[in-house]
């Protein structure tokens, strides 16, 4: 079986001659399936404030910053990225693990829906996305997202993105603090992975590239709003220890340009991991949803408060469509005989628990038009705009 991964995330499979866009399919799919919801979220939004983009917070609460343990990160310096400008709280107090949504998100939902689009050089394509490039920036025991406070309590994550994430993050924290390995500079956002291990040595395999792709995965953008800021999300199961042999979904795969195989031209000794042929190296891709409840901007599960659309539409409990994130992940290497581990889940030694944390904080401004002029007229961007 032969592929051509191309730019964006499209790939060819040579031998049936199949064209699949906005991300790779199979592996797109399967990251999808992967996403699990549990329990009961939020009652859906009146039709008059989903018309708006957003909705309103529960009644009750107060619009008050979130009280988020304070980490290292309020020590590190700042770089010279603009912060993200908005009027009023990004979040309100976390009620039982949900955290209400603050009334920055209706400045932010009216600037953008007051906002004009730019003018579309000749040449760009139709792909509805924008992306951020990041590469490595630490690695802590850490998660702000699954244990906020809790230095250490968390198996090692590969941190992306904003350089002062550790336990103590909170939203306040990423606007503060801007210095990142992302470009452009005004994604102060932190995604991050667990951390992949070589099992023979059991020596750590950091990304070589981390590609964070904004998009539509519908066939129409009707509707479509940008990203809140401080909106947490997971996507993939950490508990999941199942094996991920050859043609599994929710693999690692082998990702090159020119003929070959994503499955690997040969597999580890427990058979879940690929070994690329040359030029390929290992690579993963993570579907995040692309619906939202327009209340809140986090759950107890970190799962309950979005949700993934149908057909052209998302469902009425997560009435506003916002861009999905796609995390397109290189790693460099080309795969062992010995194969490895993820470091949540050790003794499994399989892909399967691989999983991903997106806490998103972007300069307003830049948001609001990267999603207007890229994912609303489905024109192809990369991180500096309009793609020629």
């Amino acid at each position: 079986m032969s592929y051509v991964v191309r730019p964006g995330g499209w790939f060819t499979r040579g031998r049936l001659g199949l064209v699949a866009g906005v991300a790779v399919a199979g592996i797109v799919v399967a990251a999808a399936a992967v996403y699990l919801t549990g329990g009961t979220g939020p009652e859906p939004a009146d039709a008059g404030t989903v018309a708006a983009g957003y909705a309103p917070a529960p009644s009750g609460q107060s619009d008050q910053p979130s009280a988020v343990p304070s980490g290292s990160a309020s020590t590190r310096p700042s770089a010279s990225a603009k912060a993200p400008a908005a009027a009023g709280a990004i979040e309100q107090a976390a009620v039982n693990g949900w955290i209400p949504v603050g009334s920055a998100w209706k400045a932010q939902a009216d600037a953008y829906q007051a906002l004009a689009t730019d003018p579309v050089p000749a040449g760009v394509g139709n792909l509805p996305e924008f992306r951020a490039d990041c590469q490595y920036s630490h690695s802590l025991a850490d998660d702000p997202i699954v244990f906020p406070g809790l230095a250490g309590a968390s198996h090692m994550h590969s941190f992306v993105g904003n350089k002062a994430v550790n336990a103590g993050t909170g939203s306040g924290d990423l606007t503060k603090f801007t210095a990142t390995t992302c470009k452009p500079v005004q994604d102060l956002s932190a995604y991050w992975v667990p951390t992949l291990y070589e099992n023979g040595t059991n020596k750590p395999v950091e990304t070589t590239g981390f590609r964070v792709y904004y998009r539509s995965l519908r066939s129409n953008s009707t509707g479509q709003m940008p990203m809140p800021n401080g909106l947490r999300m997971i996507a993939g199961d950490a508990k999941k220890q199942q094996p991920t042999p050859r043609g599994a979904q929710g693999q690692f795969y082998c990702a090159f340009y020119g003929p070959g195989d994503l499955d690997g031209v040969a597999r580890s000794t427990n058979g879940n991991w690929p070994i690329c042929g040359a030029p390929a190296t290992l690579h993963f891709m993570l579907q995040f949803p692309d619906c939202w409840d327009g209340k809140h901007l986090d759950s107890p599960n970190h799962k309950d408060h979005v949700a993934f659309g149908s057909g052209n539409g998302c469902p009425s409990s997560h009435p506003v469509r916002i861009p999905a994130i796609t995390f397109d992940i290189q790693y460099g290497a080309k795969g062992t005989q010995e194969g490895y581990y993820l470091s949540s889940d050790k003794e499994g030694k399989s892909a399967s628990s691989m999983h991903g944390d997106a806490f998103v904080m972007w300069d307003v401004t830049t948001m609001n038009k990267r999603t207007k002029n890229c994912v609303l007229q489905r024109r192809t961007c990369d991180n500096n705009g309009y793609q020629k």
